[in-house]
């Protein structure tokens, strides 16, 4: 599984511009997660289509990279997140994008955007 990441300038239209060149493709965004820094920022999501993803990307002028996503359980309480944070670090895997994706029986499913699926799968079992 991949997430997209794409930087955007932090202004008004500039997310309608991308999820809507998703749209006409008929591409599902199905989490994602923006943040506006200055005049720049970024929105980081997954799809039920990364090859429609990539050519409605493409096509509409969108710069944008693919990273490796894994998916976890985190504990719904405090310092849930930071536990599987340390566990990655640990194991030497950068995070670049956290998403949720969902809540049940009081844990939290998480996409982590990282640079190498092998390892933050080992340290999260």
């Amino acid at each position: 599984m991949n997430a997209f990441i794409v930087e955007l300038e932090n202004r008004p239209g500039a997310l309608a511009r991308v999820t809507g060149a998703l749209g006409t493709a008929g591409v599902n965004i199905t989490t994602g997660a923006g943040i506006g820094f200055g005049s720049t920022g970024g929105f980081g999501f997954l799809t039920d289509d990364e090859t429609g993803a990539s050519a409605a990307l493409k096509s509409a002028n969108v710069a944008f990279r693919t990273i490796a996503a894994v998916t976890s359980n985190v504990a719904d309480q405090a310092g849930g997140l930071a536990a599987v944070a340390r566990r990655l670090a640990d194991a030497g895997v950068n995070v670049e994008l956290v998403v949720p994706m969902g809540m049940a029986g009081g844990q939290m499913v998480v996409a982590f955007g990282v640079d190498s699926a092998e390892k933050a799968r080992s340290a999260l079992g």
